[in-house]
């Protein structure tokens, strides 16, 4: 995990035109509630912004909301700005609506999980858990 605390680090953004919102929020809240340190970076942002705020802010986790259906677009070019980035450490995952074939797709991709719109809320907690225990110390 970032630094030398053990408290998983979080980034959430909204990538693009999508301008909804409400749901994105609603995991923001239930990661913090569960004592992770969540940042927001607000809607419509380019994949390279929110890369370099997740570098900037050091984070485990990298998590992108879409509901617009550019996933398959948004996706290979976070990928792309992590690697420029040499942050590959940095866990990506994504949420929303997203059909069944592209999750798979993006997964192949290096997308590590897909948190679809009806994910109970601790299920999203235990997921985030796993997945900075299985990366392990950065």
């Amino acid at each position: 995990m970032s630094q030398e605390s053990d408290v998983i680090r979080v980034l959430i953004a909204k990538v693009g035109l999508d301008g909804h919102d409400r749901g994105v929020k609603i995991v923001a809240r239930c990661l913090r509630d569960a004592g992770m340190d969540v940042i927001y970076t607000g809607l419509h942002r380019s994949a390279e912004e929110v890369v370099d705020a997740a570098v900037q802010e050091d984070v485990d986790i990298l998590g992108v909301s879409l509901l617009s259906g550019a996933h398959m677009t948004v996706f290979p070019k976070i990928i792309e700005f992590l690697k420029k980035k040499d942050a590959e450490d940095i866990i990506l995952v994504g949420g929303g609506v997203i059909p069944d074939d592209d999750v798979v797709a993006l997964k192949k991709m290096g997308v590590r999980e897909i948190l679809l719109q009806d994910t109970p809320p601790e299920a999203i907690v235990a997921s985030m858990r796993r997945l900075v225990q299985e990366r392990g110390a950065r």
